[in-house]
C-alpha cells in the first residue's frame, strides 16, 4: 500500500504520513534543522533507532518504558539533556516511541527555549491513531493524568505501520481501544469496517492497519483543525476518557494500559447514556461490547478488577473524576453517545447517580 498523506490544516500546517518503512525517511525529512536529538525509551530505541538513518553522533535520551516516566522529574531530566546537547531554537527533537514519549517529549520541546520543533515518530497503534496528532502534550501529576501540559503541534508525524508487528498483545489491544473510540466519533462507516474486519485486525493485516490508522487520523485532524485548543467540538475525542483517566489514577499509573481503560470507559459511557435515556440506538452498547470482547478488552469494572488485580472502588473513581481537566467546580463532565457519530457533550450528574452506574458495572 502506498504512503498516505493527511494534512492537518492548522497554523503552522503539518502533515501526517502513514505507511510502512517511513522511519527510514526521518533523517532526510529533518536534515534542514541546525541540530537533532532523539528522545525514546529503552525498549523502543534498540528496535528502531537504527532505522532512522541519523548520524552516529546524534545524542539520545532514553526513558524507562511506561506511564511511570510521564512525570515532572523526567521532564526536567529531558530538558537538561536538551540543554547539555546544545540544541538551539532552530533545532529539532525527534520523538520515537509511544504516547509517553510523545506526550512528555512534546511538552519538553514546547518549553525548551520557549519552543522548538519536534517530530512525532509513533511506534504504537495508540500513538499512531491518537496521541501523536493534535498537539496535546503533558505529564501526569499525583492528583491526576495529563494535568500539566500545553497545546503544541508537531512539525511532522511519520506513522510507520511496520512497527505495529512488534507490539505485544496488551499494547496492541490498548491501541484498539482508541480505534473503537474514534469509530464512535467518526460514524457508521468506520464502526462497520471494524465489525467486518475483526479477524484481519486480530491478525494485524498490514494494509488494513494502514487504512484504519489513516481513517482515525483523518477524523482527529478534521476535529482538531476546527477546535485546536478544545473549546468545543474537540471534547468529542474525550469519549470514554473521564472514566479511563479515573481508572488509571486509582489503579496506579501504568497498571492498566490507557487504551484498555478507554475501552472499558466506552462501555461505561454507554451504560450511563442508557440510564439517562440519552442513547437513541438500543443496539449500540451490544455492538460496542461485542467489539471490545473481540479485542480482548474488559467491558465491566468487575472484569477489569479481576484481570489487573485493581480495587477500583466506585467512590474512589468518582473522587478522581472531580480532578479531571474537563471538570467544572469539581463536577465531572461526560461525553456520552446518542448514536454512532452523534455525541452529547458536557453532561453533568450527581455523584450518587454516577456511583450507581459504577457499582452496577
Amino acid at each position: 500500500m502506498p504512503t498516505i498523506c493527511i494534512a492537518v490544516p492548522l497554523e503552522p500546517r503539518y502533515e501526517v504520513l502513514v505507511g510502512r518503512g517511513l522511519l527510514a525517511e526521518t533523517a532526510s525529512r529533518s536534515a534542514h534543522y541546525s541540530a537533532r536529538a532523539l528522545l525514546s525509551d529503552t525498549h523502543v530505541a534498540p528496535l528502531y533507532a537504527g532505522a532512522l538513518g541519523l548520524p552516529e553522533a546524534t545524542r539520545a535520551h532514553l526513558l524507562t518504558p511506561g506511564e511511570s516516566s510521564k512525570n515532572l522529574d523526567e521532564l526536567e531530566r529531558t530538558l537538561e539533556f536538551m540543554a547539555r546537547t546544545g540544541l538551539d531554537r532552530s533545532a529539532c527533537l525527534l520523538l520515537l516511541g509511544g504516547g509517553v514519549v510523545g506526550d512528555l517529549g512534546g511538552l519538553a520541546a514546547a518549553l525548551y527555549m520557549r519552543g522548538i520543533d519536534f517530530v512525532q515518530l509513533p511506534t504504537t497503534l495508540l500513538a499512531q491513531v491518537d496521541s501523536s496528532v493534535g498537539g496535546k502534550t503533558a505529564v501526569n501529576l499525583a492528583a491526576g493524568k495529563n494535568l500539566a501540559g500545553v497545546f503544541r503541534q508537531p512539525a511532522l508525524v511519520l506513522a510507520d505501520t511496520g512497527t505495529l508487528a512488534t507490539l505485544d498483545a496488551e499494547e496492541y489491544r490498548s491501541g484498539l481501544g482508541e480505534v473503537l473510540k474514534t469509530a464512535l466519533v467518526a460514524g457508521e462507516a468506520l464502526l462497520a469496517r471494524l465489525e467486518s474486519a475483526r479477524a484481519e485486525l486480530a491478525a494485524r493485516d498490514p494494509d488494513l492497519l494502514a487504512e484504519v490508522v489513516a481513517e482515525c487520523v483523518r477524523t482527529k485532524a478534521a476535529i482538531v483543525a476546527r477546535d485546536p485548543t478544545e473549546k468545543g467540538e474537540r471534547a468529542k475525542l474525550n469519549l470514554g476518557h473521564t472514566f479511563a483517566h479515573a481508572i488509571e489514577r486509582v489503579a496506579g499509573y501504568g497498571a492498566i494500559p490507557h487504551g484498555v481503560a478507554v475501552g472499558t470507559g466506552l462501555a461505561l459511557a454507554l451504560r450511563l447514556s442508557e440510564r439517562l435515556q440519552i442513547v437513541r440506538e438500543p443496539a449500540l452498547r451490544a455492538r460496542v461490547e461485542a467489539l471490545l470482547a473481540a479485542f480482548g478488552i474488559p467491558t465491566t469494572l468487575a472484569a477489569l478488577r479481576t484481570r489487573y488485580h485493581a480495587q477500583l472502588e466506585p467512590s474512589e473513581l468518582v473522587r478522581s473524576m472531580r480532578l479531571d481537566k474537563k471538570s467544572v467546580a469539581g463536577r465531572p463532565r461526560f461525553v456520552l453517545p446518542r448514536a454512532v457519530g452523534e455525541l452529547a457533550l458536557g453532561i453533568e450528574l450527581e455523584d450518587s447517580a454516577l456511583e450507581t452506574v459504577l457499582e452496577a458495572a
